[in-house]
């Protein structure tokens, strides 16, 4: 089930609503975790049927895991192991064994044999984010960070909640262990929260749809027809969709977090914004980056055993968030590219340099690797990427085609322009938030008038069909 969708806005939505707040007034709130637990797995159940069977057996192994991590402190290390397996396992065998088997495939039709009687593995949505959330949970139980939970309603509700469980961002445990017991529901929150879902439907919907329509159109042009003005402007507008379209669904998943009382971590901050490729990280996909820092590259031994030591182990990190986008060599490439430049930082200590010094010359610079790396991770194959990017730094110059002609209409390119205004913006400005935490009336006002005339063209787009789903949605 996508957000930006007439059934989840016009039906799946209110009833949530209404069954939550319903019971905070029969029940005084001891039903709450209950109706969105039901409510979530209603939510995966709509959009992958198949697989809720997994999602529950994989969460109730987890919360025994986590009983027996927290009792069972002899064989803590046993119960922990057992989890990673379950947990990597179901994601590797769902993820990359069809690329595996491809592979393979390629490798044996040189003596004249191939796999026989495979069938492609469908990919469960979700899969990488709710894999990693339970991981957080028996990793933190086993650190002692945290006990486990006794509730299982509630340990279903954090792998599950509804809000999150497509696309992220990616909860630790410890980050909302206290909330899904103690959290309070206010009208201030709750407004909060709909203009944080607003606001993000909006970018969705009106920006990074047009965006995708661009970038679509150039990533489909064969390279014969492909031309140097044509690569770069199609690189841009992936760029600020795979943005614009990502942080989109982070909005709506803080928003309707909030509408019932949760407060989830920031997922972006500015990333174009950023001076380097280190800053990059630091703003892009932040759950993620944390996730990656605290569990893999700290126990790695991150910065604490030399600059060789340091180099491979950030090299492991970039390479598995590579593949952790998918199983595709390009996202193999993509996460080594950022890796290497994150190592020529370190190795050149430009990533020391105060952020005031060069900052307009240091943000051109990451904002080009950025965009030159987004190439490799919107790209089918390495083929492809290949001729993309002999195209986009050797000159050709070719008539812009007939589908690019109509993809570039007025509306597309005044969106795409809109949405490019977040390569300029300075600060932490991010649209209807920087009007919210200021608290003159006519900011507010401001903002209100500006999603109540957002939102009927989005519901029009979104009933016109022109509208695509989250790009993260895929992994």
């Amino acid at each position: 089930m996508v957000f930006s969708s007439t059934f989840f806005l016009f039906a799946f939505l209110p009833a949530v609503i209404i069954c939550y707040y319903t019971q905070r007034l029969l029940f005084k709130n001891r039903l709450r975790n209950v109706v969105l637990l039901v409510f979530s797995y209603m939510f995966y159940l709509y959009g992958a049927a198949g697989f809720l069977l997994i999602l529950v057996f994989s969460t109730l192994a987890d919360y025994l895991f986590g009983l027996l991590i927290d009792r069972d402190h002899r064989r803590k290390r046993l119960w922990l192991s057992f989890s990673v397996l379950l947990n990597i396992g179901l994601l590797a065998y769902f993820k990359y064994a069809n690329f595996f088997i491809e592979e393979l495939g390629v490798i044996l039709q040189y003596p004249g044999f191939s796999p026989a009687g495979w069938e492609k593995v469908i990919l469960p949505i979700g899969i990488s984010f709710f894999t990693f959330q339970k991981l957080s949970y028996v990793i933190d139980v086993y650190r002692g960070k945290c006990r486990a939970l006794v509730n299982v309603v509630d340990f279903a509700l954090y792998v599950a909640m509804f809000s999150q469980l497509i696309a992220g961002p990616i909860i630790r445990f410890r980050d909302i262990r206290v909330q899904l017991k103690e959290r309070k529901e206010s009208w201030d929150l709750f407004y909060m929260g709909a203009m944080r879902f607003c606001w993000g439907l909006a970018k969705k919907v009106i920006i990074a749809n047009s965006c995708g329509q661009i970038a679509d159109v150039v990533f489909g042009i064969g390279l014969p027809s492909l031309d140097t003005k044509t690569a770069w402007l199609g690189s841009v507008a992936y760029g600020l969709q795979i943005y614009v379209d990502f942080s989109a669904y982070s909005d709506m998943a803080l928003g309707l977090g909030m509408l019932f009382g949760f407060k989830f971590l920031e997922n972006f901050n500015l990333p174009y914004s950023a001076i380097s490729i280190t800053d990059f990280w630091r703003r892009w996909h932040i759950s993620l980056s944390q996730w990656f820092r605290d569990y893999l590259y700290i126990p790695l031994g991150g910065n604490r055993h030399g600059t060789l030591r340091t180099y491979m182990n950030l090299m492991v990190v970039f390479v598995l968030c590579g593949l952790w986008h998918g199983a595709n060599w390009t996202f193999l490439l993509w996460g080594i590219y950022h890796g290497v430049f994150l190592m020529i930082e370190r190795a050149t200590r430009l990533r020391d340099v105060a952020p005031e010094r060069y900052s307009a010359i240091r943000r051109a610079v990451t904002l080009f690797i950025v965009t030159v790396g987004w190439v490799l991770f919107r790209s089918e194959d390495i083929s492809q990427a290949k001729g993309f990017l002999g195209v986009m730094f050797m000159p050709v110059n070719l008539p812009v085609s007939y589908e690019l002609s109509l993809a570039l209409n007025y509306r597309n390119v005044l969106f795409m322009l809109a949405g490019a205004t977040s390569f300029l913006l300075p600060g932490r400005f991010s649209g209807v938030t920087f009007l919210m935490k200021r608290k003159r009336a006519f900011l507010v006002i401001a903002s209100l008038v500006a999603i109540l005339l957002m939102l009927p063209y989005s519901a029009a787009l979104i009933t016109g069909g022109l509208n695509n789903p989250f790009i993260y949605f895929r992994f």
